[in-house]
Formats: C-alpha cells, sequence, structure tokens
C-alpha cells in the first residue's frame, strides 16, 4: 500500500495535495447533514488527522455511517486548510476503505479517561490511547539515541547470552531455565535434583546481567556494550520494580571510576537532549498532562554540571540533615529512595554521582580501595541520582587484579571454578577497565513523568502477572 504517515500528512506544505493515510479511529462524529468526521491516528505522531466524509461517497450508508472508535480505515483525499481549532490541515475524503469494524459496546479503548489500571489489563490495546502511543515512541527515540550515542563514539554492540549459568550481582534472585519434569525430576545419590541431566547438562538462569559476559570482549576489542532484556526473580509488587527489564551496559577499556563517570553524565545528557529535540509533541502531553515539571526538569539536567561526592560524605549530608526518615541514613548502610531525591532535590537541586560504597554492600567484582583512616573498605562503585527517581545508573570500576578478585569471590561465598573463564581474563592481558548500567525503563519513566513502571514496557512482567 502506497500510503502517507500522518505525521508527514499534517505538514502544511502537503496542502493541495491527494494522498492515502490508513489507521484507526479515535472518534467518529455523524451529522444529519450526511457529513462524519472522523480523526485517525496511525502511531506515526501523537496529532490525529481529520477526514470529511460525505454522502456522495459510496460506501457512506453503509459502512462509514457505522464507523466508530477502533475501527481500521484507508482514505484517500485532498489535503485542504481546515477550518477546525487545533489543527492545520484535513482531509477531504474521496474513497474510504473500511478494514476493520469492532463492536462498539465491547470495544474497550473507547474515547473517554480510562483509569493506567484498567489499561494493563488490556495492554494488548492501551497504545491505541494518547499517553500509551506517547510513551512507545518515547521509548524508542531513547532506544535509538542510545545506539547513537556508543556507535558515534565507537563502541562495539555485542549481544551477551540470555541464558546463563553466572550470577551476576550475586542476590542468587534469579529465574532458573530448565527442561527437567518438575513433578518427577532426576535426582543424585543424596536426594537432590540432578542438573547434570539437565538441557545444558548444569543449573542455568535467566540474566540478571550481561556486565559479566561483555568484559570479555572490553578486554579483547576496547569499548564495547550491550543492550538487552535483563531478569530478576524478586518478589516486589512496586511501582518501581519489573520481573523483565531492558538494560544498556557499556564497559570501557583501560578506564578507570572517574572515566566511568565522565562517560554517564555524557551520556545522560545526550538520551535528554535527543528526546527534548525530536520528541516535544509527545514530551508537551506529558508536561501538560502527566507531570508538569517534565520539560524543565530535563533541561535543567542537560544543562547542570552533575555534583560528585563520595558516599561517606554523602552520608555526612544526610546524618546531619534536620528531618525525619522513613529509613535513618547509616554508614554501611545502602541508600533509600528518599536519602537520593534528598540529595538530588533539596540539597543540590541537580543530579548527583555518588561514590565509593562500603564494599560490604557491593557485588565481588568492584575494584577494591585502601581502607581509610577509620578501617572501612569501600570499592569503586558509583550511582548515578536525578530528582524525583534517585538511582538512574550504577557502575563501577572493575576488580582487575587477581588476587583480590579471588579474595573478595571467598569473601562472598562464591565458586570460584564456576567463574574460571572471569578470572583468566586477570590472569592474561589484565587491564583497568569500568562500566555501568542503566535501567532503560526507568529512563522512561524519568522522560515521561509516568508514575508506574508497568506502564513504560509493552507488557510488564511482575509477580503473578504474565497475561500477554
Amino acid at each position: 500500500m502506497d500510503r502517507t504517515p500522518i505525521k508527514k500528512a499534517l505538514d502544511a506544505d502537503r496542502i493541495g495535495q491527494t494522498v492515502t493515510v490508513a489507521g484507526w479511529v479515535r472518534t467518529a462524529r455523524h451529522s444529519k447533514g450526511g457529513f462524519s468526521f472522523l480523526s485517525l491516528n496511525d502511531g506515526s505522531c501523537f496529532a490525529l488527522l481529520q477526514i470529511v466524509a460525505d454522502r456522495t461517497l459510496a460506501n457512506y450508508e453503509r459502512e462509514i455511517l457505522h464507523l466508530s472508535a477502533g475501527c481500521s480505515i484507508v482514505a484517500t483525499g485532498e489535503l485542504v486548510a481546515s477550518e477546525g481549532k487545533g489543527q492545520a490541515v484535513e482531509m477531504q475524503a474521496k474513497e474510504i476503505r473500511v478494514l476493520g469494524e469492532v463492536d462498539a459496546e465491547t470495544y474497550p479503548v473507547q474515547a473517554k479517561r480510562h483509569t493506567f489500571e484498567f489499561l494493563r489489563t488490556q495492554a494488548h490495546l492501551r497504545t491505541r490511547t494518547n499517553t500509551f502511543g506517547a510513551v512507545a515512541r518515547v521509548r524508542n527515540r531513547i532506544c535509538a539515541a542510545i545506539h547513537e550515542f556508543f556507535q558515534r563514539r565507537g563502541f562495539l554492540y555485542i549481544h551477551t547470552p540470555i541464558i546463563t549459568s553466572s550470577d551476576c550481582e550475586g542476590a542468587g534472585e534469579q529465574f532458573g531455565v530448565s527442561t527437567l519434569d518438575p513433578a518427577a525430576p532426576p535426582r543424585d545419590e543424596n536426594g537432590q535434583v540432578d542438573f547434570s541431566q539437565d538441557f545444558f547438562g548444569r543449573r542455568t538462569y535467566l540474566t540478571v546481567s550481561g556486565q559479566l559476559a561483555v568484559e570479555p570482549y572490553c578486554c579483547s576489542l576496547g569499548d564495547v556494550y550491550t543492550f538487552g532484556p535483563t531478569f530478576r526473580a524478586e518478589n516486589s509488587n512496586t511501582p518501581r520494580h519489573l520481573a523483565e527489564f531492558w538494560m544498556v551496559e557499556p564497559e570501557l577499556a583501560f578506564a578507570d571510576l572517574n572515566d566511568d563517570a565522565d562517560l554517564a553524565e555524557e551520556f545522560l545528557k545526550y538520551v535528554f537532549s535527543t528526546v527534548l529535540n525530536d520528541g516535544e509533541e509527545d514530551l508537551n502531553f506529558f508536561n501538560e498532562h502527566i507531570d508538569k515539571t517534565i520539560l524543565e526538569t530535563l533541561r535543567h539536567i542537560h544543562e547542570s554540571e552533575f555534583v560528585r561526592l563520595t558516599y561517606t560524605e554523602a552520608m555526612d549530608v544526610l546524618e546531619t540533615a534536620e528531618r525525619d526518615w522513613d529509613y535513618p541514613p547509616k554508614w554501611g548502610a545502602d541508600l533509600q529512595t528518599e536519602h537520593e531525591r534528598y540529595l538530588t532535590e533539596e540539597t543540590f537541586q541537580k543530579p548527583v554521582i555518588v561514590t565509593d560504597y562500603p564494599a560490604s554492600i557491593k557485588p565481588f567484582y568492584m575494584y577494591v580501595n585502601e581502607p581509610d583512616e577509620r578501617g572501612r573498605r569501600t570499592v569503586r562503585a558509583m550511582d548515578v541520582l536525578v530528582p524525583k527517581i534517585g538511582e538512574i545508573i550504577g557502575g563501577s570500576q572493575r576488580e582487575h587484579r587477581l588476587e583480590v578478585l579471588e579474595s573478595r569471590m571467598d569473601e562472598c561465598g562464591l565458586n570460584k571454578d564456576d567463574y574460571w573463564w572471569y578470572l583468566d581474563l586477570r590472569r592474561h592481558g589484565s587491564i583497568p577497565h569500568a562500566g555501568f548500567g542503566l535501567g532503560l525503563e526507568r529512563c522512561v519513566q524519568f522522560c515521561t513523568g509516568m508514575a508506574n513502571i508497568r506502564d513504560v514496557i509493552p507488557y510488564p512482567r511482575t509477580p503473578r502477572n504474565a497475561e500477554f
């Protein structure tokens, strides 16, 4: 079909042209005077194209008069200057072909306000609404900007495995992958499930991170990144958690934590500025209907120099703050969202990069610093914090010293034989390197102001929810 996207059809320069458009009817108004006004959307932009149809069309009485929200049509006609408010261009239809009708009584996404909770039960149709169409376009632009950023800087895009035998975070919250019969699995002499008879001959899981798998490429090819789905079997039903989500994870060769922080700041500013420049129509919608500070916040971050301070310095700020905490800050404990937002929204009023966290609360692969004056051990970790949501990026300099890495693995109770290949990187031409991870959905949340992370991914996976 030779059709013109509505985004292009709405260009005033096309007035006078005859074009063909196709899409889904958002609203249909039928007048007694023999005219129908159809608002059409095809997903190419936020705006709708009004199509004016009259009784001279051959199928007007038979089909067009019965069109309602959700019907799919193909319309051909002349683009003319619109006399209505809020639109510069409309179409005078010469032909309308109905592709798919709906039952107006049962169609669940009518042209009215629906709650986000209801629309989650209609994930297959919710993108026909203004909000979720805009979310999809912003998400798409962020993904494109991510690839643009790294490709323009010479990073190689590496596809790391989704099925893995390694636990990157050491938290144990992984989904198992198995072909064994759960009702009668084979067992060994000790009565334990014998995974040597499983498909891969060992226990395997859905990955929680592509970091460990991408590091060998960094240690051979230089700067790399991976971008794909990751999984956490965390039984948490909050607006901030998903069981399946997307992560972009760059890895920098011959780099330390400062290089890592520089890249993270530059990366966020690039993504936000790209969305501001290319997604103005959708962002204006979010700014008007979801969070009236979206545009101001994104511009402020793009123009700000991120504050950098150590975890210990951050704790000094938090512990002396005159306020009641739900979780009182204490050295050795992780920062909570309320702490992160206090730093970014009240103390500094801009993004903050916190570095050098206690070793006891971080994974085994992070570079260990010399003990501080009080004998406390920290690692070269960093979190990038932004207003409203707190942590948006987490990263670290990786531990490239073999003996230190082995010691950390012992402390964390890891079987070094399971990570022989990872340790090999430290045996054969080890180099300083660093990287970070950005959760795509959290980034989309930040750019759109959507309160619940379930509303920025096409099909949310959460505890007891895998409907679609």
